[in-house]
């Protein structure tokens, strides 16, 4: 089969022939149709995502949809030629999804949304699976709350913010100029965060309360905005890039609580699995019910233009970006 090889550090994709991929008990060999391409693809290939544990040289990519090509005989739960979505490999020493087959375990998977296309479907699991673990798994966000996505026009971010709304929670979601639009479109109201401060948006959205969910999408200084814009006693804040030192003293002071995201765990790890399975079924239902759909990038890219994607993703795209494995 042909895969997509990175060799080193920052160097460009290389086409190769690798084996036909054979699956063992508990797995499904994939055809990939579409490659989701995220950010941290981008830094595994710039050698800058220690966390992920993908040594180079490797096949990149975490995301795909694809249709099922064969079933060990113990799996159950899929047949040859269903469609599926999942996030099964490229960290951890296991072969990405930029290849034309992928062997995945069959509890990381599941049926594609009947009512997007295959390059829909490839943008979400990586993106959906943090953002439902945070909205859902972390904060158990419900009806009558006020919940604050940050960076709702990212990739996690819109996906949260829809979470949030299919979950009756009133959303909030910064942005930067001119992406107003994108989270109003997905019921939320922007805040610009170039323009008010936190102290501001809590003021003026809360009434100095607080919000009840912070979801950071972003790290770093946003983490410690959060501590002081959550509500007090019952406030929950969660990040999927807090990786960096914060004094928890504001978040103590107002009795709230904290948890991390790291959406890489099954995969590194082998535990906990078929959760993301879960995951994946309750997006695809949501989807098909119009309370889910992902921010996709424009322009279409086939295996000629993968790093042509990746610097794209790495600029800073809005929308999500795929390779499209079956474009000639």
């Amino acid at each position: 089969m042909r895969a997509y090889l990175v060799d080193r550090p920052g160097a460009d994709f290389r086409q190769i022939q690798l084996s036909r991929p054979v699956p063992s008990a508990g797995q499904v060999l994939i055809q990939i149709h579409a490659s989701g391409v995220n950010p941290l693809d981008t830094k595994i290939r710039a050698g800058q995502a220690g966390h992920a544990k993908q040594p180079l040289p490797a096949v990149l990519g975490v995301d795909m949809a694809g249709v099922v090509e064969e079933v060990s005989p113990d799996v159950t739960a899929f047949r040859v030629g269903d469609e599926v979505y999942g996030l099964v490999g490229g960290v951890g020493g296991l072969q990405g999804t930029l290849a034309e087959l992928v062997v995945a375990n069959a509890d990381l998977i599941a049926l594609k949304p009947k009512s997007l296309s295959m390059r829909e479907a490839a943008t979400l699991p990586l993106v959906a699976i943090t953002a439902w673990e945070g909205i859902v798994d972390r904060a158990q966000t419900h009806a009558g709350q006020k919940v604050l996505v940050h960076a709702g026009a990212g990739g996690v971010g819109h996906i949260a913010v829809q979470l949030a709304k299919a979950f009756g929670a009133e959303v909030f979601a910064t942005v930067s100029a001119g992406k107003q639009h994108i989270v109003e479109g997905f019921g939320a109201t922007p805040i610009d965060y170039g323009v008010l401060t936190p102290e501001q948006y809590v003021e003026q959205y809360t009434q100095d309360e607080g919000f009840d969910v912070i979801y950071d999408t972003i790290g770093g200084a946003t983490i410690d905005a959060s501590f002081s814009a959550v509500k007090r006693y019952t406030g929950h804040v969660v990040s999927c890039l807090g990786w960096s030192t914060h004094s928890l003293a504001p978040l103590s002071f107002r009795g709230a609580t904290y948890s991390g995201v790291f959406t890489l765990m099954p995969l590194l790890t082998g535990f906990g699995q078929a959760h993301h399975g879960e995951i994946l079924r309750e997006v695809a239902a949501l989807a098909d019910a119009g309370k889910l759909k992902p921010l996709l990038h424009a322009q279409s890219f086939g295996p000629e233009g993968i790093a042509e994607a990746h610097a794209l993703v790495a600029s800073g795209a809005l929308g999500k970006v795929v390779v499209d494995l079956r474009k000639i």
